[in-house]
């Protein structure tokens, strides 16, 4: 699994997210491919959270057209670096959730379920 995203915010009280986008992909046989190829733009960030000691990012989208109900979903928590004077690095952990409602499983669906270390940089 690889996931790669960014953004640009404005400075301040409130700070606007002007612009975002991402992809995810995840090889796992349980899952449809268009859910384990996913993009994210702007719409798709749910929550966002900037300042000088923490950045936090909850993304979700789910899956578009006539197939079953299926999202992914992107948490992203971390902390400032200690000692980094604020350069703006940051590190903390993901949680990912990938759902696909699928017929061949019954109805019940599958739930993918990753989580780990990351590292995030603000200017």
């Amino acid at each position: 699994m690889t996931f790669e995203v960014g953004g640009g915010t404005s400075r301040g009280m409130g700070a606007q997210l002007f612009s975002f986008e991402g992809k995810l992909e995840l090889a796992d046989k349980a899952i449809a491919a268009d859910l384990g190829k996913t993009t994210f733009a702007r719409e798709h960030v749910a929550q966002y959270w900037l300042d000088g000691e923490e950045l936090r990012l909850l993304i979700y989208r789910e899956r578009e057209g006539d197939k079953p109900h299926g999202y992914a979903e992107l948490t992203i928590r971390t902390k400032a670096r200690p000692g980094d004077d604020g350069e703006g690095h940051y590190d903390g952990r993901y949680e990912l959730t990938v759902f696909d409602m699928t017929d061949e499983n019954g109805g019940e669906g599958v739930t993918v379920r990753r989580d780990g270390a990351v590292t995030c940089f603000a200017e």
